[in-house]
């Protein structure tokens, strides 16, 4: 198979590493669906609504896996000298699968987890998603909400990347994913922006035992 070929091979099969819609999975025993509550999302912020800690754990781990597993595939596929896109491409061919799933009628989550796991097979070290991860901590902290701490990763995710094509120590393809992954990530969270702005953005402080159908799937 000619490289284009092989790398569109490895960017369809990341979609379809990142579609598996792990929140939904995890939350079954439970009972529950998450796209039933809060954001409607099947990331790990609502399935932490839907289910308690412990399926939350498990569905931010299997998002991640996810992610790290898009990029490892496309590596092993596509050698040489189209490797740098190829692995870019399945990054965020992941964060795009998971955004919007087939398996679950193109519904999902916003990104954040299966892009930490792009990330660390990317980057030279996990030190560079270390000091992203310090300052999306803080912003989370301070404010209990999950979006606005999802954007200020990808927004230092973004910087972690520039930096890192900028010293040399990774090739100019790794731009591709950093402004890629903040696009999409963004993108995803045109709903809670608008509810930044209006003062009416869900705080995560505990598990919320409400069920609330959104209006439209989510992203």
């Amino acid at each position: 198979m000619p490289p284009t070929g092989t790398t569109i091979l490895a960017v369809a099969l990341a979609y379809l590493v990142g579609a598996v819609p792990v929140g939904v999975v995890v939350c079954r025993p439970f009972g529950v669906d998450p796209r039933r509550f809060g954001s409607g999302r099947t990331g790990g912020t609502n399935v932490y609504r839907a289910a308690g800690a412990r399926a939350a754990v498990l569905t931010v781990l299997g998002d991640v896996l996810k992610g790290t597993a898009a990029v490892v595939l496309a590596d092993r596929l596509v050698p040489g000298d189209g490797n740098a896109v190829a692995t870019a491409l399945a990054a965020l061919a992941a964060i795009v699968g998971h955004n919007y799933s087939a398996f679950i009628r193109f519904a999902g989550g916003a990104g954040s987890t299966p892009n930490i796991g792009a990330f660390l097979a990317l980057a030279p070290g996990p030190q560079w998603f270390a000091g992203a991860a310090l300052v999306a901590c803080a912003v989370w902290y301070l404010g209990r909400i999950a979006s606005v701490a999802s954007l200020t990763l990808a927004a230092c995710l973004a910087l972690a990347c520039a930096w890192l094509v900028m010293t040399g120590a990774r090739p100019p393809a790794l731009m591709l994913y950093g402004l890629g992954q903040l696009a999409l990530v963004a993108w995803a969270l045109r709903p809670n922006i608008a509810r930044l702005r209006q003062g009416t953005e869900l705080r995560v402080d505990r598990p919320a035992g409400r069920q609330a159908p959104p209006a439209s799937p989510a992203p």
